[in-house]
C-alpha cells in the first residue's frame, strides 16, 4: 500500500504539472521509478489508475481544507468549498482529468462510475445539510429546498470547471463565492420588498 502511496502522491504532482493529456502512463511510472507494467501492477487498467489519482486528490484536498464530510458550518463549508475551487485554477492537468473522467463515467460500466456518483451525493448531502440548518436559523429562504440549492451549487462548480478550461479568465472561486452570497440575499431582500 505504501508503494501506491506513493504512485498516487507523484501523479498528483505530474499531472498537475504537466496535465492530463501530457501524463501518460509511462511518465507516471518513470516518476515513481517502475516500468508501466509494474505501475499497472497496482491498478487493473489506466481508468482505474486515474480513478484513483482522482480519490488521492479528494483526500489530499480534504487535509488541506477541511474534510467537508463532517457536517462543518454553512460558513466553514463554504469556505473550504471556495478554497478547493480555488485551488483547482492551480492544477489545471487535475481538472481536465476530472472533467474528462466524469463524462466517461456517465457509463455504469466505466471504472470511474461509482466514484462520481458516491463523490457527488456525498459533497452534495453535506452542502444540502448545511444549508438546511442555516435555514432553520432564518438566515436562508427555505423557498427552494436544501438539496435543490446544493445541486445548483454543484452544478455551478462543474459547469464553470468546464468555462475555465476553456477560458483560463474565469475565476471560477469569485464566481461559486457569489453564489453562496445569493443565498443569504433573498431573505434580506424578501421582506423590503413585501412591504408596501
Amino acid at each position: 500500500m505504501a508503494k501506491r502511496d506513493e504512485i498516487l502522491e507523484s501523479a498528483l504532482e505530474v499531472i498537475a504539472r504537466e496535465g492530463y493529456r501530457g501524463a501518460s502512463v509511462k511518465e507516471l511510472a518513470e516518476a515513481v521509478g517502475l516500468s508501466q507494467a509494474g505501475l499497472l501492477h497496482y491498478f487493473d487498467s489506466k481508468d482505474e489508475l486515474f480513478t484513483a489519482i482522482l480519490r488521492k486528490r479528494d483526500e489530499v484536498d480534504s487535509r488541506r481544507f477541511g474534510d467537508l464530510d463532517q457536517k462543518p458550518s454553512l460558513d466553514r463549508m463554504r469556505e473550504g468549498f471556495v478554497g478547493i475551487v480555488r485551488h483547482n485554477a492551480e492544477v489545471p492537468g487535475l481538472v481536465q482529468l476530472f472533467s474528462r473522467l466524469a463524462v466517461e463515467a456517465g457509463d455504469p460500466e466505466h471504472p470511474a462510475h461509482d466514484y462520481f456518483v458516491e463523490r457527488s451525493a456525498a459533497l452534495r448531502g453535506t452542502v444540502a445539510e448545511a444549508i438546511a440548518r442555516r435555514q432553520e436559523e432564518g438566515g436562508i429562504s427555505d423557498a427552494v429546498d436544501a438539496e435543490t440549492i446544493a445541486r445548483v451549487i454543484q452544478a455551478v462548480a462543474d459547469g464553470l470547471q468546464l468555462q475555465w478550461l476553456q477560458d483560463p479568465t474565469v475565476d471560477m472561486a469569485a464566481t461559486v463565492d457569489a453564489v453562496f452570497d445569493l443565498l443569504a440575499a433573498p431573505a434580506a431582500q424578501s421582506s423590503g420588498r413585501d412591504t408596501p
